[in-house]
């Protein structure tokens, strides 16, 4: 980066806006693109060095903080002090593999969650050459004019020449916990710096208003000196499930110490067996029994997850928000952008004279203006100059606007801003009107933003030789504005029932209604809402057409299908958010609640109707947020979206806040654990699935690996106990735990989800990991290994008289027999006995391949024989060992099959997590 002129500090906040600029090198249209770039190259990028990692060794003793391992390197270090240099040396060696395999897995969750991170970087408006662009933060320089509104992080330190209304958090600046009011008058160049109401610095929000603002410090020289927390949207968290897991695993240490010592204790004082014997058979007894490989599998589980939702445009902030995913049963979402299109186009403008149908789809400024008769368009399009209540109409919506629209070099027509504004100006285009000369020739005197508590912008214009108020916005809030309506005959009194059938009509066909409004104002310099609330004229109403998005159809029958209620809350006309909801496929569209209906209820009576009402319109940012503690009431688990900056309250109170990545504030994505890179419903659904599938592969692993163990603790404790000679030694089972860690217990880790999977009902979030299926499928396992490895080393200790051989043979059975469970493993309750089960997933197949490879490895090689006491088996020793691991997967498919035929004769149980529990919707089997 190049080096930053050292300069002295500029009282900024006491200069006019003049001097300002002079000093600056600019002017109110902002610096050119070639300016830019040679600024950019003397002042660096807008950011600064982001703090350095952990250094790789700290990383690598990180994997070695877990009591399982702890009591492993204990075992290691007892041995070695008993004079057992191999056994220490092996399960060094053990402990060495399963952190490195944490270690490097980790390394590249954080490289790709860097990745992720990349596709958050914020975005700055900016005025260069006079012509609006969105540009990457990163990008700024002194001397960029950017546009500020509600919501946005301020991307610079910026020297305010315009600002609307604008009130701005700087608690992360000043610690002031109250929105602090701007404006552009210089202060003192001693004033404080909380004070300073001339400044808008980097790193904090805008709660309120518009601004224009030049920036006049970036990076390493703002007074926040933090712009790079923008990037701080991957929390590394401890998720509840791998709290989960610790609590089990501190549990589960303590049952195998325990149990370890016990039988030692036996073997020593029952049956005389020496003291230093007995210590390592309870090394082995603790050494075989601990999964050590388990948190770092579910880690990785967890991460695979946050790589494949960030593939599919689902960009998690929270890792916890990953398991929520999967238990999601309500998702309260926005209409417009989420589950349209976000590309609106004027159809129809209703004057007082008749309705005029627009013709053109898209943006492209293309299309005619046809009068309506008889509830048809007529062939003929209108001369313009004909109709001045029209043209006047099209002006005021160019001019009530901050949206621009504009052609790039492939000549692709765009609209930089707000899609709802844009259509405004393309259908001015169409009839000739260009809106930023409009602009130019109508200067703005001042403006009220559009805020979603207020639904309309003002704007103040010279209009015709006097000064105007220009209002737009929702139909309804206007017509309580508007006493007169604006006819070619002159004013007259405005007749309320009639324009709302007229809106009433216009919804009806799914098109977003707005209405402009204005009024002659004099001797006003700054506007307040009391000069826009009052005594308007309506000039008329115009229907927008926002299609809903293919896939937001299927996604949202996907969801009725997983047992997931998808409910539109929006700021539409309740019968324009019906017709779209009913579009769309939503279930219960015969009425919708408004805002208004919402204020009137009590908490109580709001949760007793929000079971049966799909469709919220008109609904402000305080009803989303009842609306989520209203289903939460009643036990469901919920998604909210959100763009806004008042959205925080709601997205912070859902199980799963969803940001929006392109429309979405600053504000909104700090508040959210889910940004959508693509603001798109379906990829929520998508995210869900995925949530869902990791979730399910957890538990696969869980269920695969704790019988592996549970079955060499057992051959040990009960060989200790019988006075017998060990099946497998201490030795054997750390090789055991390392190979079936190492390649098979990360193979259900990359497992596609079930066909099933958005089939079933959502998951119990308060279920345990480990219910009462899951821990009778593991001991049922751990027994049926333990038969076979007893079995198999009784059988060949008695043919062969070699205890090396015998031991050979039941290390590879146990092994062998893993491998044929992670294939039953795959699906939890149905059947693997078909094509796709058997051979469906290649992960698990190069695992097996992997496996067998290093046992034929460890059974042959002179080398392995002499470190692991084993010994070369014969062919036919070969054929016993997968005989006896296929019956151990014939048995487990017949164990699936009988629960299967138990839980269809059982009654549906809603909130059980356990396959057994028919979990899943009708057809989903």
């Amino acid at each position: 980066m190049p080096e930053r002129p050292v300069t002295a500090r500029t009282a900024w906040h006491a200069l006019s806006e003049e001097e300002a600029l002079q000093r600056l090198e600019c002017d109110r249209n902002g610096i050119d693109d070639q300016q830019a770039a040679s600024r950019l190259e003397r002042y660096g990028p807008n950011r600064l060095q982001l703090a350095k990692g952990r250094p790789w060794w700290q990383r690598m003793l990180a994997q070695l903080n877990n009591l399982l391992i702890v009591i492993l390197i204990a075992a290691g270090v007892a041995s070695l002090a008993l004079g057992h240099r191999l056994d220490a040396l092996a399960i060094a060696g053990v402990v060495a593999i399963i952190a490195l395999i944490g270690f490097i897995q980790e390394g590249k969750a954080e490289r790709a969650l860097e990745s992720i991170r990349e596709l958050l970087s914020p975005q700055a408006h900016v005025l260069r050459a006079g012509r609006r662009q969105t540009i990457p933060a990163e990008a700024l320089v002194p001397g960029d004019m950017v546009l500020l509104e509600s919501g946005d992080r301020v991307p610079a330190d910026l020297r305010l020449l315009q600002a609307n209304r604008l009130r701005t958090e700087e608690a992360a600046l000043t610690g002031e916990s109250v929105a602090v009011d701007k404006q552009t008058t210089p202060v003192t160049a001693e004033t404080d710096l909380a004070e300073r109401s001339c400044m808008a610095y980097a790193s904090t929000i805008v709660a309120q208003g518009t601004a224009r603002g030049v920036v006049v410090a970036t990076g390493v020289d703002t007074e926040i000196g933090r712009i790079s927390e923008l990037l701080r949207n991957v929390e590394k968290l401890k998720t509840p499930l791998l709290r989960q897991l610790d609590r089990a695993g501190r549990v589960l240490a303590i049952i195998i110490m325990g149990a370890a010592l016990v039988t030692a204790a036996i073997g020593a004082l029952v049956h005389g067996q020496p003291a230093s014997q007995m210590f390592m058979a309870a090394v082995g007894l603790a050494v075989a029994a601990i999964p050590e490989g388990l948190p770092a599998i579910v880690t990785i589980g967890l991460s695979l997850g946050v790589q494949a939702m960030a593939r599919r445009n689902a960009i998690i902030r929270r890792l916890p928000a990953v398991e929520t995913l999967g238990s999601i049963s309500t998702i309260f979402t926005d209409k417009t952008g989420t589950l349209t299109r976000n590309e609106m186009t004027a159809q129809a403008i209703w004057l007082p004279e008749g309705e005029i149908a627009v013709t053109g789809i898209g943006f492209a400024p293309e299309g005619d203006f046809l009068p309506v008769r008889d509830n048809a368009a007529a062939d003929d399009p209108l001369n313009l100059d004909d109709y001045h209540a029209l043209r006047h109409f099209l002006k005021v919506s160019a001019l009530c606007n901050d949206a621009e629209l504009s052609r790039d070099e492939s000549g692709h027509w765009h609209i930089l801003g707000d899609s709802t504004e844009g259509a405004l100006v393309v259908v001015a285009a169409k009839a000739g009107l260009d809106a930023r000369a409009l602009r130019d020739c109508h200067d703005r005197h001042d403006a009220i933003p559009f805020e979603s508590e207020r639904k309309y912008m003002a704007t103040l214009h010279e209009v015709d030789g006097q000064p105007t108020l220009l209002v737009k916005g929702a139909p309804d809030r206007l017509l309580e504005m508007c006493q007169r309506v604006r006819t070619e005959a002159g004013d007259t009194p405005l007749a309320p029932d009639l324009w709302e059938a007229r809106i009433e009509a216009l919804s009806a066909r799914g098109l977003r209604v707005l209405a402009l409004a204005e009024k002659p104002i004099h001797d006003v310099a700054e506007l307040h809402e009391r000069h826009a609330e009052e005594g308007l004229v309506l000039l008329g109403l115009i229907g927008l057409l926002d299609p809903p998005r293919e896939e937001a159809i299927r996604a949202v029958e996907r969801c009725l299908s997983a047992g997931i209620r998808p409910i539109m809350v929006t700021g539409d006309h309740a019968v324009t958010a019906l017709a779209i909801a009913r579009q769309l496929g939503f279930a219960n569209t015969e009425r919708a609640l408004t805002g208004r209906e919402i204020e009137a209820m009590s908490d109580t009576e709001l949760e007793a109707c929000i079971d049966d009402v799909d469709v919220y319109a008109r609904a402000a940012p305080e009803h989303k947020l009842r609306l989520v503690k209203a289903m939460q009431a009643r036990g469901g688990i919920c998604a909210m979206t959100g763009d806004g900056v008042n959205d925080g309250p709601a997205l912070k109170r859902a199980d799963v806040g969803v940001a929006m990545g392109i429309q979405g504030t600053e504000a909104a994505k700090e508040a959210a654990e889910m940004v959508l890179a693509d603001d798109n419903f379906a990829t929520i659904v998508g995210a869900i699935e995925e949530g869902r599938k990791v979730y399910d592969n957890i538990r696969k692993t869980v269920t695969f690996l704790l019988p592996t163990n549970g079955a060499q603790g057992l051959a040990i404790m009960l060989a200790v106990l019988a006075g017998t000679l060990l099946p497998i030694t201490p030795l054997q089972a750390l090789w055991v735990n390392m190979v079936v860690a190492v390649t098979l217990g990360l193979a259900l880790a990359f497992e596609q989800g079930e066909e099933n999977l958005m089939r079933r009902r959502p998951r119990d979030p308060a279920a345990a990991l480990l219910d009462l299926f899951l821990l009778w499928r593991v001991i049922f396992v751990s027994l049926l290994l333990l038969v076979a490895v007893f079995g198999m080393f009784s059988w060949l200790l008695q043919h062969e008289g070699d205890e090396a051989v015998a031991r050979s043979g039941a290390v590879n059975v146990l092994v062998m027999g893993s491998a044929a469970y992670l294939i039953n493993s795959r699906y939890l309750l149905r059947s693997n006995l078909s094509l796709q089960g058997l051979f469906g997933s290649r992960p698990v197949w190069l695992a097996i391949g992997l496996v067998l490879s290093l046992q034929v490895a460890w059974t042959y090689l002179p080398l392995m024989q002499a470190l692991f006491d084993s010994a070369a088996l014969a062919p036919w020793h070969w054929l016993l060992v997968f005989g006896c691991s296929i019956a151990l997967f014939l048995v487990v498919e017949l164990e699936k099959l009988l629960l299967r035929r138990r839980r269809n004769n059982r009654p549906p149980q809603r909130n059980s997590d356990s396959p057994l529990s028919r979990d899943t919707l009708p057809g989903a089997r």
